[in-house]
């Protein structure tokens, strides 16, 4: 229950197409579509949209609102095609409004492209002015069209046929100018173009998933299959696509139907994969980069469990993400397990409220405290992390409202000091809480007995099987890329 705010999901698909002889008026990919953004939902609760490509170019809806609600099966039939895209957003602080919903699509030199993105660029503000100073329209205030403008302007820079520069060289050539983290998928009338940004900040998957003998649409597919991509693993659980393997870090993907292609892999130095993928954001069904979300959970609970220890009556997690951590403290203490919460499913993520009140008022129908667990009892609450620290205080106080003796909270994240960049709406160190307090003052603020956190030297050992790097500068201030946001824009590509 960290209050952070995560930025998107993304998931894409690529089918077989129709025969001539065949109308292309399928929707099965766009109904996979939607049910995959189901499964992405708890990483943007803002907007959502798909995009569709077949013979009759690529189609589109988006709105604001859950997936439930920016879609019905009417909608969902008139995507037709054999590839789809589709997203799921959070709005940054600079990007609430809706016109920011993606996908996002333009057509130019007879090409239509569509973009969705998860992931947040360092040098945003940079390129915005340099755009804007060559003349340069941009009709939202999300980092996605900035990406679209850069790729369309690498083709317009070769008009004639025979120098047209291919959409994936495009892209190529646009990576280097993007700093900070992002995954995206591209989709044209004939491909999707998976990238990852060097340092492998925000997660993105590929799975395959078995076609017919003739394909979706009853073209041939040579048992090659259809390619799905996803920011996370659970993704392509619920479409019946088995997992692959991550996008590497710095790496662009083409794939089309019957084909997949790896152009480049150009990692950083330093990989970065965000540490509160595992803390927080991701599900707990799914594997990022090699680590099990759940295990790193449960890890996490039994160091803290060894680390900071007490004396109580029983152990109870805090709805979603501090459950497995809270079930690895009672395995590794000995102090008996009790579901502490009841949560309403209908309720989206606190996070996603863009004020404290509408904070608030989410959480007082979104939890309630099983009375019977905690009253007349010494109680552990375990929670994945305190970053501004203003719903900590509601949750601590429905505990003592339901008789607790003592409350005794037990973090599963370092103590987060340093904002982020990244993705995570966190901009200035004054809302940290953590950051102006020691862990004592930070106790007494929020109303428990005690309070520990998860040590920085223990991050390794929450994650064995991680194949990459963290990124853990929210924890150290040790920032992978520079951070400072100049406003001053120079030359655009």
């Amino acid at each position: 229950m960290g209050e952070l705010h995560e930025a998107c999901g993304v998931f894409g698909i690529v089918g077989q197409p129709a025969p001539q002889q065949m109308t292309d008026a399928s929707s099965s990919l766009a109904i996979d579509t939607y049910h995959a953004l189901y499964a992405l939902q708890h990483r943007g609760q803002t907007s959502a949209g798909i995009a569709s490509s077949g013979s009759e170019g690529i189609r589109y809806k988006k709105g604001d609102g859950l997936v439930q609600e920016v879609f019905d099966f009417d909608s969902l039939k008139k995507l037709t095609g054999h590839m789809a895209i589709g997203h799921v957003r959070y709005a940054a602080q600079r990007g609430m409004s809706g016109v920011n919903a993606q996908p996002l699509a333009v057509e130019t030199l007879g090409m239509q492209i569509a973009l969705a993105f998860n992931g947040n660029l360092t040098n945003a503000e940079q390129l915005r002015i340099a755009i804007e100073n060559q003349g340069g329209i941009l009709q939202t205030t999300g980092d996605a069209e900035i990406i679209l403008y850069a790729i369309v302007r690498k083709l317009l820079e070769t008009r004639s046929p025979e120098q047209k520069t291919l959409l994936e060289n495009a892209v190529l050539e646009v990576m280097p100018l993007l700093k900070g983290a992002y995954s995206l998928l591209i989709l044209a009338r004939d491909k999707i173009i998976a990238a990852r940004d060097p340092h492998g900040f925000r997660p993105l998957c590929i799975g395959r998933r078995a076609a017919s003998p003739v394909g979706a649409h009853g073209a041939q597919d040579g048992g090659f299959g259809e390619i799905v991509f996803a920011s996370e693993s659970c993704a392509l659980d619920v479409v019946n696509a088995t997992f692959e393997r991550d996008v590497k870090p710095g790496e662009v993907i083409v794939a089309s139907p019957g084909n997949l292609k790896s152009l480049s892999v150009q990692a950083a130095k330093r990989c970065s994969l965000c540490a509160f993928e595992f803390v927080y954001f991701a599900r707990p069904d799914s594997v990022i980069d090699g680590q099990s979300v759940e295990v790193s959970r449960t890890l996490a609970g039994q160091c803290l469990a060894r680390s900071s220890p007490v004396e109580a009556d029983v152990v109870i997690g805090v709805p979603d993400s501090g459950i497995s951590s809270a079930v690895g403290y009672a395995q590794q203490s000995g102090i008996p397990y009790a579901m502490g919460f009841v949560k309403n499913r209908y309720i989206g993520r606190t996070f996603i409220q863009e004020t404290q009140w509408l904070r608030e008022q989410s959480l007082r129908i979104k939890l309630n405290v099983i009375a019977s667990a905690v009253r007349g009892k010494r109680v552990i609450m375990v929670d994945d992390s305190i970053v501004r620290g203003t719903t900590i205080n509601r949750v601590v106080s429905l505990v003592r409202e339901a008789g607790a003796t003592q409350v005794h909270m037990r973090v599963t994240s370092p103590p987060y000091m340093h904002p982020c960049y990244f993705g995570t709406d966190i901009p200035n160190r004054d809302q940290l809480p953590a950051s102006r307090y020691t862990v004592k003052e930070l106790a007494d603020k929020i109303g428990v007995d005690s309070l520990a956190f998860l040590s920085i030297d223990d991050l390794p050992a929450v994650t064995p099987d991680l194949k990459i790097t963290r990124c853990d500068a929210c924890f150290t201030g040790n920032y992978p890329v520079p951070v400072a946001l100049e406003k001053t824009g120079g030359d655009f590509l």
